[in-house]
């Protein structure tokens, strides 16, 4: 295939130290590359360069004579008031010759836009990425560029994007933190890392296996490497005269040796639970419901969020997902019902639009208007200290907001929540703007979270990671599943499919997606539960039987009496909360156990 777009020694300079650093790459006929990395390593910078919208400070770039490119930015910024379809005119790539208004209204109806008259102004986030993706793929280009295609797009849109772009004539560039998406699409991965490029061959599953390969032999040549320095310094030490040139060359190669740097680990978010009490009472909700814009959102929902709750609540866009958010946090009370929040909660609110955060403040007193200090398991840790946690080294923290990228700022407003030391999260849509590698630690994070977890997200991957109950968006009423997200898109996508074919047997199909919607399975973190739960009540008996004993031994010693009845507590309430989950999973188990057996 020939080669339509080539970056040779591309560099980019923001402040002194380059953002890409000598990046070199060939993009081919119906290439399908994914840029991954973490944020402010130059991922948007390197799609403008690539689309001629950004100039590079040094190298070449060259592209094929009359390629033809659409490029679809990040954020769009939608401030004037026009219509959807005087937009997707206005954005639609001007290299492929005059658009008519009927095909950017069938643009926009494919991209589920159904009044093309709409004010763009007025559209909410999703909706204005389906208008500009209307604009991008409204007619085939040698080029697709993507900044983040799926921000903001709920799960039914995205499946459809994929699609779409799994057909498209032409070559494919994009930055995403979707790994499903990222999976499906794209058979090249680039991955920038501290200025430089790294090419992978395959999908995202082969990068994540040629990248392990990568690291552990880095690490195996830097330990051969220390082995040598510990001989050679030995050596040294034992008072080698630097005079035949055999000598000579042993204390030079001590010195290569020495400069050399060893394997840069990645910078890892680490986060640690502050551990703040939390009582039996969190969130009950009774009979709630809510009408906003003369439309019924939701209706008579009945919920009480469990201590170690990992609720996901999905659907479409604009079905009332934040909305119900909102109510269940006391933001906003709802038309009918009640909503009890424990004395005990502290819900620390991670918002789809977070608030503005002014650019002339700098990082570290962002932090510090917030908190001076927060208590972890490691202990009390400093502003500065979390946001070295956070991947904001020193330097960073003495600059002002307006240096960080949009995925930074992102980062730096959930490290402001945390910092609050909240024992309830509430996350709407965190997964916007966040490179992976940071979703992995917070994935890892809310595993072992101890308090309970909300959230609304149309990431695929992080619902099925860090969640074991959803809730969903259908018709008005909110329905509880226990099954993997991607489980629930499967079966409501073949129960759609089961609509569209003839009524053959309509008692039959009826019986069908009733026992498919039932089917369930446990998510990867129930599995594990499940395994351990039993080990974990009886080593928890143990420990009050434990207690009780030492209590009746020390009977007289009223500091350890203290002591001991303190944790007594602490291991009643974990026990407690143990046996609530034992009652769930064992329920679970036996209802798949059902549900295999009649099938």
């Amino acid at each position: 295939m020939s080669v339509i777009l080539s970056c040779e020694n591309v560099v980019k300079r923001f402040t002194l130290k380059p953002v890409l650093e000598g990046v070199t790459c060939y993009v081919e006929e119906n290439a399908r590359i994914g840029i991954v990395g973490i944020n402010g390593t130059g991922k948007s910078t390197f799609l403008k360069i690539a689309a001629g919208i950004e100039e590079m400070d040094e190298g070449t770039i060259q592209r094929r004579s009359g390629l033809t490119i659409a490029c679809l930015p990040q954020m769009p910024d939608y401030r004037e008031h026009r219509t959807a379809w005087e937009q997707v005119l206005l954005d639609a790539p001007k290299n492929v010759g005059t658009i008519e208004m009927y095909e950017a209204v069938s643009a926009l109806m494919q991209m589920g836009i159904r009044d093309a008259e709409a004010d763009v102004a007025a559209m909410s986030g999703g909706q204005k990425k389906r208008v500009a993706m209307a604009a991008a793929l409204i007619r085939p280009v040698d080029l697709l560029i993507l900044d983040e295609p799926t921000n903001h797009l709920d799960a039914a849109t995205v499946q459809m994007l994929e699609e779409r772009l799994s057909g498209i004539r032409g070559a494919l560039l994009m930055v995403t933190h979707d790994r499903y998406f990222l999976d499906r699409i794209c058979t090249s991965i680039y991955e920038l890392d501290k200025g430089r490029l790294f090419i992978h061959e395959g999908s995202y599953s082969v990068y994540l296996e040629e990248k392990a390969a990568r690291l552990e032999n880095e690490n195996a040549q830097a330990r051969k490497r220390s082995a040598i320095l510990r001989k050679e310094l030995a050596w040294i030490r034992r008072g080698a005269q630097a005079r035949s040139t055999k000598q000579k060359a042993r204390i030079e190669r001590f010195e290569t040796l020495s400069a050399m740097r060893g394997p840069q680990q990645d910078a890892q978010l680490t986060l640690e639970s502050a551990g703040r009490r939390l009582g039996r009472k969190i969130i009950e909700c009774e009979g709630i419901s809510l009408t906003l814009g003369g439309r019924r959102l939701f209706d008579n929902f009945t919920y009480t969020v469990l201590r170690d709750e990992r609720m996901a609540i999905v659907g479409p866009n604009g079905c009332g997902k934040t909305s119900l958010l909102s109510v269940l946090t006391g933001e906003r009370s709802p038309d009918t019902g009640t909503v009890t929040i424990g004395d005990t909660v502290k819900i620390g609110y991670f918002r789809q639009e977070f608030p503005e955060i002014p650019e002339n403040v700098r990082v570290i007193d962002y932090l510090r208007d917030i908190a001076e200090y927060v208590e972890t398991r490691d202990g009390r840790l400093s502003a500065s200290q979390m946001l070295e946690r956070f991947l904001f080294p020193m330097d960073v923290q003495l600059t002002p907001v307006s240096r960080l990228s949009g995925g930074e700022r992102r980062r730096l407003y959930l490290c402001g929540i945390l910092m609050e030391a909240p024992n309830v999260l509430v996350l709407d849509e965190p997964t916007n703007d966040l490179d992976i590698s940071t979703l992995e630690i917070l994935e890892n994070y809310l595993e072992d979270f101890e308090g309970a977890v909300l959230t609304v997200s149309h990431d695929r991957y992080f619902v099925d990671r860090v969640t074991n109950r959803l809730f969903a968006f259908e018709d008005g009423q909110i329905v509880q599943y226990a099954c993997s997200f991607s489980d629930y898109l499967l079966a409501m996508e073949q129960a759609a499919e089961e609509k569209k074919k003839p009524a053959e047997n309509e008692n039959e199909q009826g019986r069908r997606k009733r026992e498919h919607q039932r089917e369930l399975r446990m998510t990867f973190r129930e599995a594990q539960d499940y395994r351990e739960i039993d080990g974990r009540l009886a080593a928890l008996n143990a420990r009050l039987e434990e207690l009780d004993r030492e209590m009746a031994r020390h009977a007289s010693d009223y500091v350890r009496l203290t002591e001991m009845t303190a944790e007594k507590e602490k291991t009643t309430a974990e026990l407690e909360a143990a046996e609530e989950r034992w009652l769930y999973l064992t329920d679970l188990a036996e209802r798949i156990e059902n549900s295999k057996a009649k099938a």
